[in-house]
C-alpha cells in the first residue's frame, strides 16, 4: 500500500515524524483559530458547530437555571458541548467524568479522614475540622471563594486554602462570571446518584456536614450544568424533571463536512464530502414503518460510525496521504480501522 508513513517496518526509515500532541495551557484560554489536524479527541473547547436547536437548547437552560441532560450516540460531541459554551461565554469550567464508583457526595465535598487519621499519629493535626473537606466540582462552581477556605468563615484565618481545579479564562468578566460544569455519563452512576442530586442541581445548594447542620454552600455566581448520557440506564423521572433535554441526532453530510473544516481548514484534498457520505451510508436506516435496519457495510447491530470516528478518517486520510477511493487498498484499510472496526472487505 503506497502512502506516507509515521512507521515503516520493512526500512526503519519512516518518512514522517509523528507530530506532539498540542496541549493546552492553564492561562491559554482564547481562541487561537488553530485548525490544525490535532490528534485524539479535543479537549481545548475551540472548536464546535452550532445549529439553532442546540443553541436554544443552551439558552433555555440558562434562562431557567436549570441543568442540561444531553443525549446522544457516543462521540458525538455531547462532552465537548460543555467546554466551547465555557469559553464562549468566558467563564470557568470545571468537569467530572462519572462512573460506577461515583458517589453524589463526591460531586459537592469529600472529608479527607485518611490524611486527618496521618496527620493525628503525627500530631501534626490540623486546628479546624474543616481543614480536611475537599470541595468538589459542584462547590467550586457555585462559590469559589467559600471553595478556596473550605467552609471556613471570612474572618477565619485560613492556613490551608484549596486550590481550584477548575479552568479559568484570562478575562473573567463575562455575564456575572459563571461557571459551567460538566457531569459526563451520567448513566454509568448507581441509581440512587442521580436522586441524591435532586437538591444541589435543582436549587443551586447543599449542606455539608461537617460545617454544622445549619450552614449551607449555595450558589454566589450564575451556573451552567451540563449533564451526558449515553442511556445506558434509565433515568429517574424526578431527576429528568429537573433538567432541560438536548438529543444530538446523528449529523448529515453537509452537516459533516462543516465540521471538519472547523476542525481541519479549508478541503485542499476534496475529502470531506465523499468521506462524509460513507459515513452517511453506513448509517442505520428507518423503514416507512418506523422500523430500523442496518446497511449491509455496517452489519447487523454494529452501530454506525460517529462524528469523533469521522474526524478520525479525515484526520488519517490527511496525515497519511490517502485518497478515498474504493479501488485502493490503504483506503479500504483505514475504513476498516477508523469505521466499520472489523476484518472484513469494504
Amino acid at each position: 500500500m503506497n502512502y506516507q508513513k509515521y512507521f515503516d517496518y520493512a526500512t526503519g526509515k519512516p518518512q514522517k515524524k509523528v507530530p506532539l500532541p498540542k496541549l493546552e495551557t492553564r492561562t491559554a484560554r482564547k481562541s487561537t483559530g488553530d485548525t490544525a489536524p490535532q490528534a485524539g479527541d479535543r479537549r481545548d473547547g475551540l472548536v464546535y458547530v452550532y445549529d439553532e436547536k442546540i443553541e436554544l437548547a443552551v439558552n433555555v437552560a440558562l434562562a431557567t437555571g436549570r441543568p442540561m441532560l444531553i443525549r446522544g450516540p457516543s462521540g458525538s460531541g455531547k462532552s465537548s458541548l460543555a467546554r466551547n459554551v465555557a469559553r464562549r461565554m468566558m467563564w470557568s469550567y470545571y468537569e467530572k467524568v462519572i462512573t460506577s464508583r461515583t458517589q453524589a457526595r463526591d460531586l459537592q465535598w469529600n472529608f479527607d479522614n485518611l490524611r486527618r487519621l496521618s496527620d493525628a499519629q503525627a500530631k501534626t493535626l490540623r486546628k479546624y475540622n474543616t481543614d480536611y473537606i475537599e470541595p468538589g466540582v459542584l462547590w467550586w462552581a457555585f462559590d469559589p471563594q467559600s471553595a478556596t477556605r473550605r467552609g471556613q468563615p471570612g474572618t477565619t484565618r485560613v492556613e490551608f486554602p484549596a486550590t481550584d481545579p477548575g479552568l479559568v479564562p484570562d478575562n473573567n468578566s463575562g455575564d456575572g462570571g459563571g461557571a459551567v460544569v460538566l457531569l459526563d455519563e451520567i448513566d454509568k452512576a448507581d441509581p440512587d446518584v442521580p436522586n441524591n442530586l435532586l437538591v444541589p442541581l435543582g436549587s443551586l445548594q447543599f449542606k455539608v456536614t461537617e460545617m454544622g447542620a445549619e450552614t449551607e454552600v449555595r450558589a454566589a455566581r450564575p451556573v451552567l450544568v451540563l449533564i451526558t448520557t449515553n442511556d445506558e440506564r434509565v433515568l429517574p423521572n424526578a431527576f429528568l424533571r429537573r433538567c432541560v433535554v438536548l438529543e444530538l441526532a446523528p449529523p448529515d453530510a453537509a452537516l459533516l463536512v462543516k465540521i471538519a473544516v472547523e476542525h481541519f481548514g479549508s478541503d485542499k484534498l476534496n475529502i470531506y464530502q465523499t468521506i462524509a457520505e460513507r459515513i452517511v451510508e453506513m448509517a442505520p436506516k428507518t423503514t416507512a414503518a418506523g422500523a430500523v435496519w442496518q446497511s449491509a457495510t455496517t452489519g447487523g447491530g454494529q452501530a454506525a460510525p460517529s462524528t469523533a470516528e469521522y474526524l478520525d478518517t479525515v484526520r488519517a486520510c490527511l496525515r497519511l496521504g490517502i485518497k478515498p477511493d474504493n479501488d485502493d487498498a490503504a483506503w479500504r484499510a483505514v475504513v476498516n480501522a477508523t469505521l466499520l472496526k472489523r476484518a472484513g472487505s469494504t
